[in-house]
């Protein structure tokens, strides 16, 4: 298969993906759709580095996903961080719940070191995965070592559809309380909020750069600095490593938000550089490059325990995030879908909530207000579970093999 016609038949896919969940108002997720695609042609006709062939081989990938998470911490003031601590405490509650009901439930049906084995992909990403199959690969686990890829692979086919299910009920709640008027003195402050941000962001927003000519900050020299900040994270991450391990994504993040408070780095950096779209569109082939290790008889053999340990984990989620949000006065429908990030992460948090955003109304202060109260909780949540935590278990988690 040529390079072109691999580029070709990815950027299709992806296009159905929307085309599907705009035709559905967001009901069905582009990303499951396309995810089920490249499923399908995984176990079909598709080479099994057709991502790579096509121009996005995995280093390409990661250095996207440095750019993108340092871009997600331009989004992200200090204020915004304290601002969502009850988020947090939901983000929390529903990875609790996960390990309460594997290990009080799960155990007892499918053995400890699958549910040892499963936890840490069900809450995290790619890096917890690998962790765990390595882990179980060294322990002599051969089954359990490719059981945590695909439970990895196919967190998501449950997080999708109920994610965006959650998520159109609570834009509907919010929206009846626009526009009946009950959210109108938070709106009104928020107006007031974002025209002083603006004013203020015109005039702050590259502080540290205030008496450059603005016809100097090129593209690249955008990408530049987004860059930099990008390094200084993965390298900070290095010279701790030897005392104390921490992801270079987390301070991606941590430093995006920094750079951006001391006016190193504009909000939204990497779409006035005209390079998000791009960058999301690797990162999402990345992402599904790794269905290629789901073939059909690995997912006959572990069926059984995928389903099960995913369905206790998720009912888990909403139990624990359902009292969380009691407590806390946050809804149980905000509460759940916080929690579900976790099946996920970045960037389908990202782009679940915005189709849904999209799918609700056609009014432009409307979808801000919607972005507004569902965007943060959504994307903090989803760094808190899949970026820190799932790490954390997962080196916890390979001692109990």
């Amino acid at each position: 298969m040529s390079q072109m016609l691999a580029l070709v038949i990815l950027m299709a896919i992806l296009f159905i993906g929307d085309l599907v969940a705009v035709r559905t108002k967001a009901w069905v997720p582009s990303i499951f759709v396309c995810a089920v695609l490249f499923l399908l042609g995984y176990w079909t006709f598709f080479p099994q580095d057709i991502v790579a062939l096509a121009g996005v081989p995995p280093v390409v990938a990661t250095m996207m996903m440095y750019l993108l998470i340092t871009n997600m911490g331009t989004l992200l003031s200090l204020q915004e961080l304290k601002n969502q601590w009850k988020t947090i405490i939901i983000a929390l509650s529903g990875i609790l719940g996960i390990i309460a009901l594997l290990f009080g439930i799960g155990t007892f049906i499918f053995g400890f070191e699958t549910i040892v084995v499963a936890i840490p992909p069900l809450v995290g990403g790619v890096v917890s995965a690998l962790i765990m199959s390595e882990g179980a690969k060294e322990a002599g686990l051969a089954t359990l070592s490719v059981f945590a890829i695909v439970i990895y692979v196919m967190q998501g086919f449950a997080g999708y559809p109920i994610t965006s299910i959650v998520l159109k009920k609570e834009g509907k709640r919010l929206l009846q309380q626009y526009r009946s008027g009950q959210l109108a003195g938070e709106v009104q402050s928020e107006a007031a909020a974002e025209i002083a941000a603006t004013a203020a962001e015109i005039k702050h927003e590259l502080k540290l750069f205030k008496n450059m000519p603005a016809k100097y900050n090129t593209d690249f020299f955008k990408f530049l600095r987004l860059s930099l900040v990008a390094y200084l994270a993965y390298l900070t991450s290095t010279l701790l490593a030897p005392i104390v391990t921490v992801s270079p994504f987390v301070l991606c993040l941590l430093f995006g938000v920094i750079a951006t408070s001391v006016g190193f780095l504009e909000k939204q950096v990497l779409q006035k550089a005209n390079g998000f779209g791009f960058a999301i569109m690797a990162l999402m082939l990345f992402i599904f490059d790794g269905l290629k290790q789901a073939t059909p008889s690995m997912m006959l053999e572990i069926i059984y325990p995928l389903v099960g340990t995913i369905l206790l984990g998720v009912i888990g989620m909403y139990i624990f995030s359902f009292i969380a949000g009691k407590l806390l006065k946050v809804s149980k429908e905000m509460a759940f879908a916080v929690s579900l990030t976790a099946l996920y992460g970045f960037p389908a948090d990202y782009i679940i909530t915005n189709e849904v955003i999209k799918s609700l109304t056609e009014d432009e202060k409307e979808r801000e207000i919607l972005t507004s109260h569902m965007l943060p909780p959504m994307l903090v949540g989803g760094f808190i579970t899949v970026t820190m935590v799932s790490v954390v278990l997962a080196g916890i988690f390979v001692g109990f093999l």
